[in-house]
């Protein structure tokens, strides 16, 4: 039989790897988008701050600490998608150079602020399943690894399309950051439509 860590860390797994989490992907493509394999040091120091960011918040709202509406949260999180997809087309011309990344001065910042959100929304998903009066720490320590090894499985995926399809197949950099980012934006602005107007 699985122990509670262990049927926790599963669901916040699959939590992150289902099409179901389309929202979260696409925050993750988008957020991948202007980086190569080459680069993953950017990479992790990104995802490790959109980590810290949606681990504060799903710890505080998951333990009752914060309250919050979860429809804006709901539209927030495809709003994230759209402002980095919309910052990653608008440097499309200047892609990443060691003196800087293509979408600002402050990318980590950025994904910090965003993870904070993000994880609001997390945290909507395992109250549903331990209830309104549960307040548990095991429990929310193996969700958030289990959504944190989806995410490291996902940006690994998307590194090593990039790899291939920029390696193998010879498409150009500025192309593969054009086409991901605006896949990343229609797919956030036809989520948040649906939200908005349902």
């Amino acid at each position: 039989m699985a122990s509670v860590f262990q049927t926790y860390l599963e669901l916040g797994f699959r939590h992150i790897c289902t099409p179901r989490a389309a929202d979260h992907l696409t925050f993750l493509l988008a957020l991948c988008a202007p980086y190569v394999l080459s680069d993953w040091r950017r990479v992790l120091a990104l995802v490790t701050s959109f980590t810290v960011g949606h681990s504060l918040t799903l710890a505080l709202a998951t333990l009752g600490v914060v309250a919050f509406r979860p429809g804006i949260i709901e539209a927030l999180i495809p709003v994230t998608i759209i402002v980095t997809a919309l910052l990653n087309l608008r440097g499309a011309g200047h892609l990443i150079t060691r003196h800087g990344p293509v979408f600002g001065a402050a990318p980590n910042a950025l994904a910090l602020g965003f993870g904070l959100i993000h994880g609001l929304g997390f945290s909507n998903y395992l109250r549903a399943l331990l209830g309104p009066n549960s307040r548990p720490v095991e429990e929310l320590l193996a969700f958030n690894v289990g959504v944190e090894l989806g995410q490291i499985l996902v940006v690994i995926g998307i590194l090593l399309a990039g790899a291939v399809l920029l390696g193998s197949l010879r498409v150009a950099r500025r192309d593969w950051l054009l086409t991901t980012s605006g896949a990343a934006l229609g797919i956030a602005t036809v989520l948040l439509m649906q939200l908005l107007w349902p």
